[in-house]
């Protein structure tokens, strides 16, 4: 695996953990677990799991959108960048790693 792929995966892990305490009470609820309020633990951690989202998040569009110079076989060498589908993936994660960062603010203008 890359280094996008690594940073991408990463910054929505860290982002889906930072919101535990919000998404993890809402999710068992919608499966009919009741209320089980063991991911209101991951709330102190909050604030740095969010530092971490987006420290990963920004390496992840470094990777991505960084210049990479290649070496042919005559010598000569070319500037490419990342394949299509990597920042379509990252962008896929960046907006499902927003929704994750902003569930708590969210969640009362979709329950009520």
């Amino acid at each position: 695996m890359n280094k996008t792929v690594l940073t991408t995966v990463g910054s929505v892990v860290s982002a889906l953990l930072a919101s535990l305490c919000c998404i993890g009470p809402v999710v068992f609820a919608l499966i009919g677990a009741g209320s089980l309020g063991f991911a209101a633990a991951f709330e102190p951690y909050r604030p740095y799991l969010l530092t971490l989202t987006v420290v990963f998040l920004g390496a992840a569009f470094y990777f991505t959108y960084r210049k990479r110079e290649v070496q042919c076989e005559d010598g000569t060498c070319r500037v490419e960048g990342a394949p299509t589908w990597q920042k379509v993936l990252l962008w896929v994660a960046a907006v499902l790693t927003l929704i994750f960062i902003f569930f708590p603010q969210l969640l009362p203008l979709l329950a009520g």
